[in-house]
């Protein structure tokens, strides 16, 4: 919460209803604390797409190795191309093949997922899981980075 919306709430919740009181003079030397308790939670909802349309230029990608951890501010989207895996788009067209221990179908009949990133930002492979929007939680097992290659026409 913002530091201006937070003495807005202060202000409505000061003069909401509640009588204006003058402290005694006992009152006024007793020390007042009030304390608030303040807490934010962040989930990222990463929107997918089916790859079902024909590409103008057909592109074949090649795994490689892969990352432990993604940064969750990179992820611009997200491709559905198997019941195992799901292809993350990074900013910059960077793509980074996140594949699950077990099937995860839930993904695929919904337009997209949720990552809630750690304290630290990133997302990482063997510690976090990606959640489809019917609450299915998939772990990630590991990244494979893809590597664009056009396919030969004949």
């Amino acid at each position: 919460m913002q530091p201006p919306a937070l003495l807005l709430l202060l202000a409505a919740a000061a003069t909401v209803g509640s009588p204006v009181r003058t402290p005694t003079a006992q009152a006024a030397s007793a020390p007042q604390t009030v304390r608030y308790q303040l807490h934010e939670r962040i989930t990222i909802r990463v929107p997918a797409t089916r790859q079902s349309a024909p590409m103008p230029v057909q592109m074949r990608y090649i795994e490689k190795k892969g990352p432990k951890c993604i940064g969750a501010d990179q992820l611009a989207g997200a491709v559905v191309t198997a019941a195992d895996s799901v292809d993350l788009v990074m900013h910059g067209g960077k793509r980074v093949r996140a594949a699950f221990k077990d099937q995860c179908r839930a993904l695929g009949y919904y337009g997209g997922f949720y990552v809630k990133p750690s304290l630290d930002g990133k997302v990482c492979a063997g510690r976090d899981s990606v959640r489809s929007r019917s609450g299915d939680s998939c772990p990630i097992s590991l990244f494979k980075s893809l590597v664009a290659k056009p396919v030969k026409q004949r």
